[in-house]
Order: C-alpha cells, then sequence, then structure tokens
C-alpha cells in the first residue's frame, strides 16, 4: 500500500513538472529559446533536450528495457545534449520528451518500486539501485534543471509560474518595490558588519 501511495506521489510530482519545463519554451522566439544565457551556456532548450535524455537513459537501458529513441552511448557523452544544434528543431526536441515520457511512463507502471535496477555510469557500490532510487534521482534532476529554467525565463521577459492557470500579469511597478525592498535590507545588514580583520598578529 505504502509502495504504491510513494510511486504515485513521485510520479505525479515528476509529471507536473515535465510540464512545467516544456511550458518555459512558450511564445519564444527560436533565439531565445536556443541562446546561451549564462556564462557557461545554460539555455532554455537545452534544458529540456537534457532532461529528455536523462529520462530516456534512466527508464530505458537501466531496466533493460532501452528507449526506442536513437541515443549515444552514455560512454560518449560529450556534451551535446545541453544545447540545440542548428538542424535540431524545437519540436523534434520537445517530441523527443514527450514520447521518452510515454516510455519511461511504461516502465514505471510495470515495475514494483524495489524492481533492480543497474546503472553502470554510478560508481560502486551505487550502480546496484532499484527503481525507488531511480525515481527519486530523475525527480530530482526534472526539479533542479526547470528551477533553472525558471530563472532563465524571468530573465528574458519576466515570465515567472509553476503553469498557464496559475500565471498572473507581470506588475512592474510591484515588482520593482519589492527588489528594492530585499536590496534595502541587504545594504543595511552589509552596512552593520564589521570589515574581516586582513592577516594575522599571531605571527604565524
Amino acid at each position: 500500500m505504502i509502495d504504491e501511495f510513494a510511486k504515485d506521489t513521485l510520479h505525479g510530482r515528476l509529471r507536473r513538472d515535465r510540464e512545467a519545463l516544456l511550458w518555459k519554451l512558450d511564445g519564444l522566439s527560436e533565439y531565445d529559446a536556443r541562446r546561451p544565457l549564462t556564462a557557461t551556456g545554460t539555455n532554455l532548450l537545452g534544458l529540456v533536450k537534457h532532461v529528455a535524455t536523462v529520462e530516456a537513459r534512466y527508464f530505458g537501458e537501466v531496466f533493460g528495457r532501452p528507449s526506442p529513441e536513437p541515443l549515444p552511448r552514455w560512454q560518449e557523452y560529450d556534451g551535446s545534449d545541453l544545447w540545440a544544434a542548428e538542424d535540431e528543431t524545437r519540436d523534434r526536441i520537445t517530441g523527443f520528451y514527450r514520447r521518452t515520457w510515454v516510455h519511461a511512463d511504461a516502465t514505471i507502471a510495470a515495475l514494483p518500486l524495489d524492481a533492480p535496477a543497474h546503472v553502470p555510469w554510478w560508481p560502486e557500490p551505487h550502480s546496484e539501485t532499484n527503481l525507488f532510487a531511480v525515481m527519486v534521482h530523475v525527480l530530482g534532476e526534472t526539479v533542479r534543471h526547470t528551477g533553472h529554467a525558471d530563472i532563465l525565463r524571468e530573465g528574458l521577459d519576466g515570465r515567472t509560474g509553476l503553469r498557464p492557470e496559475h500565471e498572473k500579469p507581470i506588475d512592474e511597478e510591484a515588482r520593482a518595490a519589492y527588489r528594492a525592498k530585499i536590496e534595502r535590507a541587504a545594504a543595511r545588514s552589509a552596512a552593520s558588519v564589521p570589515p574581516a580583520i586582513s592577516g594575522s598578529r599571531s605571527g604565524f
């Protein structure tokens, strides 16, 4: 009973955050969906491609149920799942993600939480694991990268939120006032802390 509850809870959250991640592409130009938005090159379409690849691997070969989607060998990982090449359309990448959900959901539905799994890219002794641990791991990856997407999208056009039905009109004046309040608190806190003493008088 508790196993089914745990599986349903994890699976429900995974489904929710999959949709949230895809929504972060809504209404963006091709350039804004693809362009690097951090010093390390993080980009929105690349996040979707990466999370899709993560799901395809973890709910595929890890359980001896290889994904029908073509994937490079994990031993040859080169970071190409983190960005979209010129010939990779947005529809191709989002379609890959959605098809991966179908395969992943079938694996989750077919197996109990204690079903054995082998993750060859995890170090020993952790490579032998089970569905529960894999679901927690994939959910963590999805939540983490959806959070990245939240920040990237806010930086592009100010849009925030988890789902379209919860999105509120942007109130620039209210946002500016709120940000200014936090800035004042940070500045006052910094001003009240005495400067660190540089060097040492101990002689050692």
